[in-house]
């Protein structure tokens, strides 16, 4: 696992912008993961502002959702396929004929979580999975205690998250679902390149439980310890609890120009 201490969440949209538009670069094609939320905001921003200057073709990039509440219908302003919708597909001017996501509103829930998984398969994996991380180490929606081998599958949100989440909905807590669709960690760990993006001080604890700890379902984010190209993206909030942050610095100051992220 690679750790890039960063100054604040501007350079961490933009190292990740970066690393997106050279594997653009390689692959037009390429099928980019996406997580919803704040934190990963500056990086979609950092990727259209590239796109708007020329320096990066989407023509025929393809989109992949990492989430989506049950029951919300597909265009509630809050079901993440309409977050995406708005934060990624438009600003990229990417049709979403290009999109891929879960059936948050399937009658067989447990047969769409499996047909997500046979579609991301079907459409050759995940090239680069952009990840957010909650305060207590959940990745995607795969809270504490989530099977490491875990598939694409229903869960039960947390209290916490719910709670967290709630500032999308009025912060009405009671608007904000139950239940979940999310790509499993081991679904996630499929994914050819892992990027999770943490800021603020909030985040420091599930940081260093995730880079320092032990690989564990209490957190579920320490999978990432298991892949062979995974980055954590950090401001210098969230790595105040890191106790190899200088480590950290001087392996990301000292790396060839040319290696990337």
């Amino acid at each position: 696992m690679e750790v890039v201490i960063v100054p604040d969440a501007k350079a961490g949209g933009e190292l990740i912008a970066e690393a997106m538009a050279q594997l653009l670069g390689r692959k037009p094609d390429a099928l980019l993961g996406v997580a919803t939320g704040s934190t990963p905001l500056p990086v979609y921003e950092a990727l259209a502002t590239r796109v708007r200057s020329g320096a990066v073709d989407v023509s025929r990039a393809r989109i992949a959702q990492l989430d989506e509440y049950v029951g919300l219908p597909a265009d509630h302003p809050e079901s993440y396929r309409s977050v995406l919708a708005r934060e990624v597909l438009q600003p990229l001017g990417i049709d979403m004929r290009a999109f891929m996501g879960p059936d948050g509103t399937a009658q067989d829930v447990r047969a769409a979580c499996a047909a997500y998984d046979s579609v991301l398969a079907e459409a050759g994996g995940v090239d680069l999975q952009l990840l957010g991380i909650g305060t207590d180490g959940h990745i995607g929606f795969n809270e504490p205690c989530s099977s490491l081998a875990s598939r694409t599958r229903i869960k039960t949100l947390t209290e916490q998250t719910r709670i967290d989440n709630a500032r999308f909905f009025d912060g009405d807590i009671d608007q904000v679902p139950h239940h979940v669709i999310t790509q499993g960690i081991g679904t996630i760990l499929e994914a050819r390149h892992l990027v999770l993006l943490a800021t603020g001080e909030g985040k420091a604890d599930a940081v260093a439980a995730t880079v320092e700890g032990p690989v564990a379902a209490v957190c579920p984010a320490s999978a990432l310890q298991l892949h062979p190209h995974a980055t954590v993206v950090v401001d210098e909030a969230a790595a105040s609890k890191l106790k190899l942050a200088d480590y950290f610095r001087h392996t990301y100051a000292n790396k060839p120009d040319w290696q990337g992220i």
